[in-house]
């Protein structure tokens, strides 16, 4: 059968706005994906439809189709996007109704049964992570739109493949190349040269958003459309695989895919082939994302300037404690911006960061607001705050629990109204790590040099509830004969000084030339909590790879 092409046109609700354009007029397509969803946004969706029953989807989206439904439609392009949220149901009905308002004869399906909150008391949102085959289901009936809930970002594109293939669910390397492809396109231009650790080796302005080739074998080659920015190798491939995953054994509801069978081959300008991808059954539980409030935060950050910083932090602090004596969790961090004998003032400053977080909003907001505005005059030199601090907002948590795949009742509601249960998987395994593989050999002994460890590794890292991955890849042979036995788990925590008191996990993929990290609970209760500066430990990888370490010569 004829190669598949899926394109990726949003990798978060709020990505570039004009992708989904772009995409249907650069080039030739057959299926035009979006996702929409992540752990937060769950979240925000969930505190809009306690306003509004009727909401909890993207509204973006909607947005979007508006201005190019009937451009899709015209050029035969599928679209499914899992911008339906919470309320899948709803977004489906509101696309019915644009289509109908300007005309153009779409069929609308939708995929549910992964919300789960009823069965979670206490949760704002509580939703199982779903496969790609009520997707399927909704293409093989016809449907020109399909829009879902929390599926798994990969079963935006397993499942176009699995309905233009005829793939069976017992077809485990097929579906686990199929998320491979998936998992590089999810998070759009990430692929493309965005957020890349080497940046420079192309023209990242504006890249383009990603598309993949893919086969009836389940192998596909990574590209974006002729003319847009960017540019895709084996590098910006090998980091997007790398982001937000563990172990060699990447597990999902239609299949575990094995990471360290991957091979990755440049096969031209901006085209990485993606072979040799190996499936096992998946495990025999299915992922469920709970979000919850779990109280209020407030923040204040004080500025201090010139002279004598650690002794103003501490006037502050002991200012500040008696208004905050009640207060279930306070954080103060200072944060060492400031330069001697600098040549701005912004640049002689500190800032220190007081966080306070209470399940009483009064406590959370008047206790830190109403006494640190009392300083103003009577405080440190300079005294000024970089902004006044208000009342204090409710704060989120995320939880994964697992439930087995035929506690859900997962549905493909078809275009002409028919429901069409999805069957669990039968063939199902229970996850388990892969055996370490054995290091390649050390480089010889040799001369090294005090320098950053970026000069020769990439590092891309990434939020998963409380946990943090840091994915960290050498771009040689050499190098990474250096890198498998200079990076340990250990090593790391001295690196990452925050991480010394905390589980850490590494993960070899040697056919990536890449470790994987997991750092367990370096976010807290997750990024809704925002417990962390960087919450999202987005740049956690920069900043391990802006750490000095010994590099021997030869790799410099």
């Amino acid at each position: 059968m004829s190669v598949l092409r899926v394109g990726n046109a949003s990798g978060f609700y709020g990505d570039r706005f004009d992708a989904v354009r772009e995409m249907l007029t650069g080039g030739p397509l057959d299926v035009l994906t979006g996702d929409y969803l992540a752990e937060l946004t769950m979240l925000i969706l969930g505190r809009d439809r306690l306003k509004n029953p009727d909401a909890g989807y993207a509204r973006t989206f909607l947005r979007q189709l508006e201005e190019c439904l009937g451009l899709a439609h015209e050029r035969g392009v599928r679209i499914v996007a899992n911008a339906g949220g919470l309320n899948p149901a709803g977004l489906a009905d509101a696309v019915r109704a644009l289509a109908d308002r300007l005309g153009i004869p779409v069929r609308v399906a939708h995929v549910e049964g992964d919300d789960l909150t009823a069965a979670h008391p206490g949760t704002l949102a509580a939703h199982a992570y779903l496969g790609g085959f009520g997707i399927a289901e909704c293409l093989r009936a016809g449907a020109d739109v399909v829009v879902t809930g929390r599926v798994t970002d990969a079963a935006l594109v397993t499942g176009p493949a699995a309905a233009h293939f005829g793939w069976q669910p017992t077809e485990h390397d097929r579906l686990a190349g199929a998320v491979v492809a998936g998992h590089v396109l999810e998070c759009g231009a990430q692929a493309t040269g965005g957020n890349y650790a080497f940046f420079r080796d192309g023209d990242v302005r504006r890249p383009g958003f990603p598309l993949a080739e893919v086969h009836a074998d389940g192998s596909c080659v990574i590209t974006k459309h002729d003319g847009t920015g960017g540019f895709v190798d084996v590098g910006t491939v090998t980091a997007q695989l790398l982001y937000e995953t563990g172990g060699a054994r990447y597990a999902g509801p239609d299949v575990t895919a094995r990471l360290d069978t991957v091979r990755l081959t440049q096969d031209g300008p901006d085209r990485v082939r993606i072979d040799g991808v190996r499936g096992e059954a998946p495990p025999p539980t299915l992922k469920v994302g709970l979000n919850r409030l779990g109280g209020f935060r407030n923040e204040v950050a004080f500025v201090l300037t010139g002279l004598d910083v650690e002794a103003k932090a501490a006037l502050v602090r002991a200012q500040m404690e008696p208004a905050l004596g009640e207060v279930a969790d306070v954080r103060w961090d200072l944060v060492r911006t400031d330069r001697p004998d600098a040549g701005t003032e912004e640049t002689a400053s500190a800032l220190l960061r007081l966080v306070v977080r209470d399940p009483d909003p009064e406590k959370a907001g008047r206790a830190l607001s109403g006494a640190a505005v009392e300083l103003a005059l009577s405080s440190y030199p300079g005294f000024h705050v970089l902004a006044p601090p208000g009342k204090g907002a409710s704060y989120g948590v995320f939880e994964a629990a697992h439930v087995p795949q035929d506690a859900v009742d997962h549905v493909a509601v078809l275009h002409d109204g028919r429901r069409v249960p999805v069957a669990p998987a039968k063939d199902t395994a229970v996850l388990e790590a892969v055996p370490e593989p054995p290091p390649p050999p050390p480089l010889p002994a040799g001369p090294t040099r005090r320098a950053p460890l970026g000069l020769v590794a990439g590092a891309r890292s990434g939020d998963k509830g409380g946990d943090a991955n840091v994915g960290v890849w050498a771009r040689t042979d050499e190098a990474w004969r250096w890198l498998a036995h200079e990076l340990t788990a250990d090593r790391l925590r001295e690196l990452i000084p925050e991480a010394r008191d905390l589980p850490v996990t590494r993960h070899a993929l040697p056919g990536l030339r890449a470790l994987n990290f997991v750092v367990e609970g370096i976010l807290g209760e997750g990024v809704a909590a925002q417990a962390r500066f960087d919450p999202q430990a987005k740049a956690l990888g920069e900043w391990l790879r802006a750490r000095h370490v010994d590099i021997p010569e030869v790799l410099l």
